[in-house]
């Protein structure tokens, strides 16, 4: 299982699109600086996710990880980025106290291309939510929240955040 964290706010990823000749489009937003922040695992075959007010801090993390165990059954090899929270002492006791059933590895330094969860956050971004416009950090959650999971019951997206690590697997 591959974990990563990402971040949403009010203001939208600008892509490019389609407006009839001399009528450019005009997007018209508020912005305030409130965060949304999201953290995904992906397996093989599916992924899971999650949202959170604000930063992810070690709560939130271990939040995740116990949904996460409740839902998958038997070992599980947790593999992310060596970010702070990751490293933390409340984790290293969560991952003890599951008796061998939860193994951690780390990716290189500054290797994200190696992390299948990063396709998610990039296909959300900038195909799912590009260019959407809403009024609160709440819409913008929630919309994404339904982009997720409809992403989630299209296995051949899935495995191309795989194939695009060229990961052998």
């Amino acid at each position: 299982m591959f974990i990563d964290e990402s971040g949403l706010s009010e203001r939208p990823t600008l892509v490019r699109s389609w407006a009839p000749v001399g009528q450019p489009p005009v997007i018209q937003y508020s912005f305030h600086w409130t965060q949304l922040s999201a953290i995904a695992g992906i397996s093989f075959w599916r992924f899971y996710f999650r949202f959170f007010p604000g930063a992810i801090r070690t709560p939130q993390l271990l939040e995740f990880l116990k949904a996460l165990r409740a839902q998958i059954r038997g070992r599980l090899l947790i593999i992310w980025d060596r970010l702070n929270v990751h490293r933390s002492r409340l984790v290293r006791e969560w991952v003890e106290a599951q008796h061998g059933d939860v193994q951690l590895e780390f990716l290189p330094a500054y290797a994200p291309e190696l992390n299948p969860v990063e396709g998610i956050w990039n296909h959300l971004k900038n195909r799912e939510i590009a260019n959407l416009c809403v009024g609160t950090i709440q819409e913008v959650g929630s919309y994404a929240r339904r982009r997720l999971r409809s992403m989630q019951r299209r296995p051949k997206l899935i495995t191309a955040f795989w194939q695009q690590t060229g990961l052998a697997f």
